[in-house]
């Protein structure tokens, strides 16, 4: 694993090191960019997943996060041309929308199904344009936050890029899943209604 340690430095520095390491990179590998804040991780996501690149991230600290860019090829020259194009500080891409998931599963009919479904319903939240300001999560929703749960690397994906994740309080104690929560922050009621009264847009699944 290559480290590229851009803690401190403001756009479009921190996308200019990776793409530079990546650029040096002979062949398969797995590229490390740690940076300070929230729009350096979206802005590193999307030059690296536009180069092709298989991209996580996770929030480390309040002001610590990492993005992994695992490469399993060399890169093609016409991506390496297209890494050469001018850098653009983005501004934070977060939309005014609020997701909420009362369930581990997607739909009504059979569970294992729907379990795949509301695994790849988050997965293409991940990868929407606009990320949305929070997701939700309550009743059997707070099991897709815990522990085991198959949504974790995206879930924790899109807390580096700044979206909100929030559980119930109440919903973890019910499962016993207090203890097993791996992403985001416990909430209650009164925060959940106040966040969905506040949105633009609330999408459900």
């Amino acid at each position: 694993m290559i480290t590229v340690n851009a803690m401190g430095d403001a756009c479009p520095i921190p996308v200019i090191k990776a793409k530079k390491a990546l650029q040096e990179l002979e062949g398969p590998d797995v590229l490390e960019v740690l940076v300070d804040n929230e729009i350096a991780v979206q802005n590193v996501t999307k030059m690296a997943s536009s180069s092709g690149g298989d991209v996580t991230s996770e929030k480390i600290s309040e002001k610590e996060f990492k993005v992994i860019i695992r490469t399993d090829r060399t890169m093609p020259k016409r991506e390496t041309q297209a890494m050469e194009e001018p850098v653009l500080c983005r501004t934070d891409k977060r939309k005014d929308t609020v997701v909420v998931i009362s369930s581990d599963r997607m739909g009504e009919g059979n569970d294992e199904l729907g379990a795949v479904l509301i695994k790849g319903f988050i997965f293409a939240v991940s990868q929407l344009d606009e990320l949305p300001k929070a997701i939700l999560f309550y009743n059997g929703g707070a099991k897709l936050t815990s522990e085991g749960s198959d949504s974790l690397e995206d879930l924790k994906s899109m807390e580096a890029q700044g979206v909100e994740i929030m559980t119930c309080g109440t919903c973890l104690d019910y499962y016993g899943l207090k203890e097993k929560l791996k992403v985001g922050t416990v909430t209650n009621m009164y925060s959940i209604v106040e966040t969905m009264n506040q949105a633009g847009k609330i999408i459900r699944p």
